[in-house]
């Protein structure tokens, strides 16, 4: 064997305690207790738990410094246990809508990656639905649009008409079409409004991009879904309510399924406002939602749970009004402690959460299991032990050359000890030590969401 750890060992039928897994190349070779195999390193993590490699189901690692972005973030993301990340379209300075952006960025990923990156595709204002197939048969993990234009280059908004033809191509595909849920004519008016009235605070920013909303936004999509018969997912639900409705279409036995981002199940702008635009994102995080959101976590209402990391610059949240400040936070690092500390704090059961909600669930979700979310031989040798010692969040020693949070000074339950990316030590837990380019493209296999 390559390598051994030892530790306790999180399997799908349960942890083996004082267990060990082999790695064999980049695959899994072995797993079990007692006798421990002969290798060439053996790791003694005793005392932590090994779980799957986190995979992050919705980042933007290109949104500031365009593909070379992927470096930084993918660094930052195998300090977090991250082995995976599921890279959205919107790039700078354009969207992937073609092979030769697909092209472009998987030679990206080759030359910067650290960790392993699966992409979303997404289609332009008045494009074709000719080049959906072909981004499917290049490895596009899902799709997504947007019903709010950001930028009508890098962010547009998506028409009704095309949306329904974009459902209607992947409808006899197991590939899921996400959505930015909010409605454009509704947001714009309430911004105006809010900034005529001269507000200019956080606390204005859920009101102005009310849940009306992105309630409105989530209706029209998850029913134009249903009606064309394909996998319409929501990438960020604010609310409860808005899960409650995806839950509904799903029971009605459509395709349907709600995203959470980890930001929602911790912070509240009516408690940690002093943030200010620190904690600005779009959908607005929500007044008075945190434990209801955890309550859809633990009945298994939400999909599973994504960072939403966003590659932004702190400059770009110092702004006289919050409308001005850029949306989007920096979350690779912090997820995974993150979402085992509120697991923790709720007394829910922590550990089978956090495999189940950010390795398990999205790698069934992208296409990406057996080989990758779990831990079993013959699957990716994609690892991250974590150490149940407890850490205050500090925002300079993150590895994404951003070095800013919303999470700064939070107290966490655990740490990430050790990455491995493919078989590779990837993080020592102190030190990057993989290359750029281990990190792998990882183009959509077999598994989907709905049997």
């Amino acid at each position: 064997m390559d390598e051994v750890i030892l530790g306790t060992v999180v399997t799908p039928t349960g942890p083996i305690s004082d267990g060990w897994i082999a790695i064999k190349g980049d695959r899994i070779a072995a797993i079990g207790n007692g006798q421990v195999p002969d290798a060439a390193i053996t790791f003694d993590a005793k005392g932590a738990y090994i779980i799957p490699g986190v995979i992050d189901g919705q980042t933007h690692a290109g949104s500031y410094g365009g593909l070379p972005g992927i470096a930084s973030t993918t660094r930052s993301a195998v300090a977090g246990g991250v082995t995976t990340i599921i890279d959205m379209p919107y790039d700078y300075p354009a969207p992937l809508n073609t092979t030769e952006r697909l092209d472009d960025k998987t030679r990206a990923i080759a030359e910067h990656a650290h960790a392993n990156v699966a992409l979303y595709g997404t289609v332009m204002p008045g494009q074709d639905m000719s080049s959906v197939l072909p981004l499917i048969e290049g490895g596009v993990v899902a799709f997504k649009i947007s019903g709010f234009e950001s930028s009508p280059t890098r962010f547009p908004r998506i028409a009704a008409d095309q949306l329904l033809d974009l459902f209607e191509a992947l409808a006899p595909t197991d590939v899921p079409l996400g959505i930015h849920n909010e409605d454009q004519e509704i947001v714009r008016a309430r911004i105006a409004r809010a900034r005529a009235a001269g507000y200019n605070g956080i606390e204005a920013h859920s009101s102005s991009r009310p849940l009306s909303a992105e309630q409105a936004s989530t209706a029209h999509f998850l029913e134009l879904g249903a009606l064309s018969g394909a996998h319409a997912h929501i990438v960020h639900l604010t609310s409860t309510r808005g899960f409650h409705l995806v839950e509904n279409y799903r029971r009605d036995g459509f395709r349907s399924t709600g995203e959470l981002c980890v930001h929602y199940l911790w912070f509240d702008p009516d408690v940690d406002g002093d943030l200010g635009a620190r904690m600005k994102v779009n959908p607005p995080i929500r007044p008075g939602q945190i434990e209801k959101l955890w309550d859809d976590v633990a009945s298994g209402r939400v999909a599973f749970v994504s960072s939403d990391h966003s590659s932004w610059p702190i400059d770009n949240k110092l702004t006289p009004s919050i409308f001005d400040a850029g949306a989007g936070v920096p979350g690779l690092e912090t997820l995974l402690p993150a979402f085992y500390t509120g697991a923790m704090q709720r007394n829910l059961d922590a550990l089978t959460l956090t495999v189940q909600q950010l390795c398990e669930r999205p790698a069934r979700f992208f296409g990406l299991w057996p080989e990758k979310g779990v831990l079993q031989p013959g699957a990716d040798a994609d690892i991250a032990v974590i150490s149940p010692e407890p850490m205050v969040w500090d925002e300079t020693r993150a590895h994404d050359e951003l070095n800013w949070s919303p999470f700064n000074g939070r107290y966490f339950e655990c740490r990430v000890a050790r990455t491995y990316v493919g078989g590779k030590l990837a993080w020592d837990g102190i030190e990057i030590v993989n290359k750029p380019g281990d990190g792998k493209y990882a183009p959509r296999r077999n598994s989907h969401w709905f049997a």
